[in-house]
């Protein structure tokens, strides 16, 4: 039998992130060569994988990143069961070099197939599932492109936003967080009227007149009143329309306004786990 140094379960554990007694284990197994350990551990994270596909992954960590230039952005959620692991700084520190490597790619497919110490994002994700023990996988993955992208995450890494600007004007740094930050408070439906599904104000409509008619209204002004209160809500639900949570005496769009006339907000991304 070989002999297993401490230096090689070391580097072992240092690549794969798994524990000491799970590396000596795999070492042993593959007889001292270290390819073959890192495939038992892999073969293990396949094991543990397949055992918990149907565990219900709804904790984790959401990490928002913005690139160099500040006109891309992306946001990802790398979901595991508990919130015991989501709070561990191994996790946290994954879940945020995975989301700098998804910087570089458009769909969550590609990204899946990147490559990340050696293997694909998929196979670092198996291969952590058989170290942490639980279901480990990335749940949302949004990109963003704009002339000036900002993001925010919340304390504790429950929710991250990305908000999109019309132009990198003086003060937009500020604006995009604050904005990011509003995203993140508020939770809108859309960003405007024109982004609401159909489908939500189908349903809007249909509550408003319900309760109308529980109120005794005429079945003839149901239409007129009920679309008055689908206006309220766009005013509630949509990002720039919603009044702005540092002073409320504005609406998002008065306020990126107020830092530049010129300027808008074009878009948002918001994740929230938990």
């Amino acid at each position: 039998m070989a002999k297993i140094t401490a230096a090689e379960v070391n580097k072992l554990r240092k690549t794969t992130g798994a524990g000491m007694m799970d590396c000596k284990k795999a070492l042993v197994e593959a007889e001292g060569d270290f390819e073959q350990a890192i495939e038992i551990l892999r073969k293990k994270g396949q094991k543990v994988a397949a055992k918990r596909a149907d565990r219900e992954s709804s904790e984790g960590a959401a990490i928002a990143k913005v690139n160099g230039d500040n006109n891309q952005g992306v946001v990802i959620s790398l979901n595991c069961e508990t919130d015991f692991v989501a709070k561990n700084d191994s996790f946290v520190k994954l879940a945020n070099d995975l989301a700098d490597l998804a910087l570089g790619f458009e769909s969550k497919d590609d990204f899946l197939a990147a490559s990340i110490d050696g293997m694909t994002v998929a196979d670092k994700l198996t291969e952590q599932t058989g170290v942490i023990g639980e279901k480990i996988e990335i749940g949302s993955f949004e990109k963003l492109s704009a002339p000036f992208v900002g993001s925010y995450i919340h304390a504790g890494n429950k929710i991250a936003t990305l908000v999109g600007l019309s132009a990198n004007v003086d003060g937009a740094a500020e604006a995009a967080k604050d904005v990011a930050m509003q995203a993140a408070a508020m939770n809108p439906v859309a960003l405007n009227e024109e982004g609401v599904d159909q489908s939500i104000i189908d349903k809007e409509i249909e509550i408003a007149k319900d309760q109308l008619r529980e109120e005794g209204k005429p079945e003839e002004m149901l239409d007129k009143i009920a679309k008055g209160k689908l206006q309220r809500f766009f005013k509630d639900n949509t990002l720039v329309n919603q009044a702005f949570i540092k002073d409320s005496k504005q609406s998002v769009a008065q306020y990126v306004k107020s830092v530049d006339s010129s300027l808008e907000v074009t878009g948002f991304s918001r994740v929230a786990l938990g």
